[in-house]
């Protein structure tokens, strides 16, 4: 095992030069302090053209603001909030890319890694570092690139699977003992909780779930409290899966891979989230390529992918990533699910979403927003779930399924939508 030798995150980040690719470690695990000491070098004026990637960070991202154009591009695989702004004003950039196969861009080296920035657990008796709650792309950056910083972190939860790396991997060692990111869970609407008890009639004893954070999810977990023996096989899981776990709800029994076992490749969530996956056999926290390979999702039976959209139109095209040519998240991992529940026996591939904006404006829509891409094609929805109820579009046809879809429309819309509907599909529309 090579000597551990802490020094200065302004010294570490001294390790890139210009011209390099460099990777942050995500979500609970990003290494902030290695990203403002980057940021201070940038402004000494001796870095242009590195390019930056990472999946979803959270906390600062200045090295995307239009102040180090020149220096820094942000190439992210996914859009965050803290880096939306700049993406789409053309500071930062996007690369759209399932989240599986993230990790190929390192392994097959279609992007180089110069320098992956990580933060790590500290070292144990037997010379290893976890990567606690953030696995996702950090393993394969790790894995292929030439220089690996990492934080150690003395709050991060050592966690079990894939995270696990030798401290012989590292080259240079950086101490940082501040707080992880917690992400307050949003309160839950009365059109959340509709939304839930609909999706949680959908799933049934035994079934495996994906899901992901937010006031739907949640939703739909604070309903399935008289279910039995699910399972979690996900790309990401916060608080809400705790209390079903605590009741024994959630216990993998019916799982085929890693039986009795949640599997992730990030949390993201409170103290008491991180506190549940520290040292826990239960969780296995895994590279992505595992976690969200839909042949590996599929061998679990009555696989439940339940995921949102920002716009669907009336033949189930979902668009989940912009809103016309503005970019506000990404494709993530809803591909990777949806295929893998359509191909798990007993599966079902699910997208929930309230029938309409806060602004009152539908998002079930004639056509998708002009510029708008199409994350999950309709072949691969399931079920469409609003707060009017679950509609199922699986073998429906066109016709068949817009009638069904405008059925759970806001009732605002859907005469609008009747109409156009009519004017696409012509005069049978309306005769069967």
């Amino acid at each position: 095992m090579k000597p551990i030798r802490f020094v200065s995150a302004d010294e570490a980040v001294k390790a890139v030069k210009s011209g390099d690719h460099v990777h942050f470690s995500g979500v609970a695990g990003f290494p902030q302090i290695l990203a403002d000491a980057l940021c201070r070098r940038g402004e000494n004026g001796d870095l242009r053209d590195v390019r930056i990637h990472h999946l979803h960070t959270e906390g600062r991202a200045d090295y995307a603001d239009e102040r180090f154009s020149g220096i820094f591009f942000n190439q992210s695989f996914f859009v965050g909030a803290n880096v939306r702004k700049a993406v789409q004003e053309g500071w930062a950039d996007y690369i759209p890319i399932s989240l599986s196969e993230t990790q190929k861009l390192y392994r097959q080296h279609v992007i180089p890694v110069d320098v992956a920035m990580i933060m790590v657990t500290p070292p144990d008796r037997h010379g290893y570092v976890s990567l606690g709650p953030s696995v996702g792309t950090t393993l394969a950056a790790v894995q292929n690139a030439k220089t690996v910083i990492a934080v150690v972190n003395e709050n991060m939860p050592r966690t079990w699977g894939h995270s696990i790396i030798p401290v012989d991997d590292i080259d240079i060692w950086v101490e940082d003992h501040s707080p992880l990111f917690q992400a307050t869970q949003p309160p839950v609407s009365d059109t959340d909780v509709q939304i839930g008890k609909h999706v949680a009639c959908l799933v049934e004893d035994g079934a495996c779930l994906q899901m992901g954070i937010g006031s739907i999810p949640n939703a739909v977990l604070a309903q399935l409290d008289n279910h039995k023996n699910l399972g979690i096989h996900t790309e990401m899981f916060s608080d809400g899966v705790l209390p079903l776990v605590e009741r024994g709800v959630i216990n993998g029994s019916n799982k085929i891979v890693r039986r009795n076992r949640i599997v992730a490749t990030f949390v993201m969530g409170s103290k008491k989230v991180y506190d549940f996956v520290d040292d826990n056999p239960g969780v296995y926290m895994m590279d992505v390529k595992y976690s969200n390979s839909p042949n590996s999702i599929a061998m679990n039976p009555k696989v439940c992918a339940i995921n949102s959209a920002l716009q669907v139109d009336v033949t189930g095209q979902v668009c989940a990533d912009s809103i016309g040519t503005k970019f506000y998240s990404g494709c993530g991992g809803q591909v990777d699910f949806m295929m893998g529940a359509s191909m798990s026996k007993g599966g079902k591939a699910i997208i929930a979403m309230p029938s309409a904006t806060l602004k009152g404006v539908s998002k079930i829509v004639p056509t998708l927003t002009e510029g708008a891409g199409v994350v999950t094609p309709r072949n691969l929805v399931h079920y469409l779930v609003t707060e009017y109820g679950a509609v199922n579009l699986y073998g429906k046809s066109l016709q068949e399924r817009a009638k069904l879809i405008i059925s759970i429309a806001h009732p605002s819309a859907q005469e609008d939508l009747d109409r156009a509907a009519f004017e696409r599909f012509g005069p049978h529309y309306h005769t069967f």
